[in-house]
């Protein structure tokens, strides 16, 4: 079966790319990351994400950085609600990726064909992947789908969100935690606080739990040095 439903979000090219994460304020070498765009620009194809690696920009650097329009306001002064990591996720830095999502050695890469997986919402994490690794597919990790999320932020949509299992942590005893990553829209509700309605967040899910919303973020591949 097909695992790498869609919407129809087009990435911009990946110069562009780097000009948004240049204007975010993200890049201390801004030159050098042109470079990169460029010469990356040559050997993947069009559609790919540019990803500075975790190691340069974790997760608790970016999340802050998204931005939807404010529910029913979108058209009231530009009101938007920044993104946020759920605050029993203090640790958000610790999901690493995992052995289905290995980074290249590199500062900067692309990753190729991101998809949210939206053929999977109502899937446990536990039964997405094994699907996701059959079809020759990789896990999207959190910060790559962050990075996404900045690229496009249309990616992030009501009822539509998307988990990226490829990042996980590793307990003191080896074993993985049950938890798992994903990238929705605050209901406003609980600690989020009403404030909040409407904005991205970083949150997490059980391995185990299936979520009507919810698919799960792949990719054909990561290419980097």
């Amino acid at each position: 079966m097909s695992v790498s439903t869609s919407p129809t979000v087009v990435l911009p090219p990946l110069d562009a790319q780097a000009e948004r994460l240049i204007s975010l304020g993200l890049i201390a070498d801004p030159d050098a990351l042109r470079a990169e765009a460029s010469r990356l620009a040559t050997v993947t194809p069009e559609g790919s994400l540019l990803v500075p690696h975790e190691r340069v920009l974790p997760a608790s650097k970016l999340a802050h950085l998204m931005r939807l329009p404010a529910p029913g306001r979108a058209g009231a002064a530009g009101e938007v609600r920044e993104g946020f990591v759920v605050e029993d996720m203090t640790n958000v830095d610790d999901f690493r990726p995992t052995a289905h999502a290995v980074l290249p050695d590199a500062d900067v890469y692309v990753v190729a064909d991101p998809t949210r997986g939206d053929e999977m919402r109502n899937w446990s994490p536990a039964e997405a992947l094994p699907a996701m690794t059959g079809a020759g597919r990789t896990p999207l990790t959190l910060v790559e789908g962050i990075h996404w999320a900045l690229q496009t932020p249309g990616i992030i949509e009501a009822n539509a969100c998307f988990m990226t299992i490829g990042s996980r942590k590793t307990k003191p005893n080896g074993d993985l935690d049950t938890r798992t990553p994903a990238l929705w829209i605050s209901s406003g509700t609980g600690r989020d606080g009403r404030e909040r309605k409407g904005a991205p967040k970083v949150g997490w899910c059980w391995w185990g739990n299936r979520h009507t919303w919810f698919g799960f973020a792949s990719a054909e591949g990561r290419t980097g040095a």
